[in-house]
């Protein structure tokens, strides 16, 4: 029977549901030398957002050609070199439908964090202070939200904001979008320059660089505000961070970063930014259905 690794762990019903179908299943995390050889003995890894599959991992596997699947375990594939390992005959799937909801209520979470000042208020109270004038925040209903992006998670997010009164404007590499016609397809610079919130849900693309940098940050209303839950690099760091010290974004709010974890004491340490560790799809009814579905890829890949 196939045997499999779930690198960066898997829903304990699933890996249960999984063994009673007689496959054999891992949950060790390995890393280097023992992912170079424990690669080479399974049909199938399971991976998160730790775990990087890049050429010279996908040769290991080549050396003796038993494997077979790659899943993400989410959304993006953008930690698998997803061209390569399909060019020498390795599936490579994901897991789209399960966790939208998710990360489009963290992303909706993070954006009251910054409008009431919960993230900060936080701090300031553990170390005994009183704020109460410092804090008077924004209201949600009457904003324009600007996504960046229009796939299922942005979607999510649109619709939780038009609930709140949030007016949603949208761009999307794909133009404009059959689906929620209550919300407005514009050009990237209209966004830019129409919307008090942008949160963001693309992947990052290495040959374009970053989707926001100095250039962008300039054309933006002051005193906006930014929601990032998709992938790090889509923003420069050091364009937010000049950003937000030029009062350009009033606050940002970020659960995914350039590095991970995160090496940039500016950024974990600036008191303009609501951190969280790319937390996105870490729900319980998420994991479970990503758990679901990753069994259903497995069923349909590997009979």
């Amino acid at each position: 029977m196939y045997k499999i690794l779930a690198n960066d762990g898997i829903d304990k019903s699933a890996a249960e549901k999984l063994e009673s179908l007689g496959y054999i299943v891992d949950t060790n995390h390995y890393d280097g030398e023992d992912l170079d050889n424990m690669i080479q003995e399974i049909d199938c890894i399971i991976i998160r957002s730790a775990t990087k599959i890049r050429v010279p991992l996908i040769d290991k596997a080549l050396q003796t050609g038993q494997l077979k699947l790659i899943i993400r375990a989410g959304v993006g594939i953008d930690n698998i070199d997803h061209a390569y390992a399909k060019e020498k005959g390795i599936l490579v799937r994901n897991t789209p439908n399960s966790s939208s909801d998710a990360v489009a209520e963290l992303a909706i979470g993070h954006m009251f964090s910054l409008a009431r000042h919960i993230y900060i208020s936080n701090v300031t109270m553990r170390e005994g202070k009183w704020n109460k004038k410092d804090y008077k925040g924004i209201e949600l209903n009457g904003k324009t939200l600007g996504l960046v992006g229009f796939g299922r998670i942005a979607r999510s997010v649109a619709k939780k904001a038009m609930s709140l009164g949030m007016k949603v404007i949208y761009n999307d590499i794909a133009g404009k979008s059959h689906f929620l016609p209550e919300c407005t397809y514009v050009s990237k610079d209209e966004l830019l320059t129409q919307s008090d919130f942008i949160s963001l849900h693309i992947p990052f693309n290495k040959e374009v660089g970053p989707y926001l940098g100095t250039t962008e940050f300039n054309k933006m209303k002051k005193g906006m505000y930014i929601i990032h839950t998709a992938r790090g690099g889509v923003i420069n760091e050091d364009a937010l961070l000049s950003a937000l010290d030029s009062g350009i974004v009033k606050r940002a709010a970020l659960d995914v970063y350039e590095q991970e974890p995160t090496r940039n004491e500016k950024i974990y340490t600036h008191e303009g930014i609501s951190l969280t560790p790319h937390i996105g799809a870490s729900t319980i009814e998420a994991q479970a259905r990503i758990g679901q579905e990753t069994i259903e890829v497995i069923l349909e890949s590997l009979s």
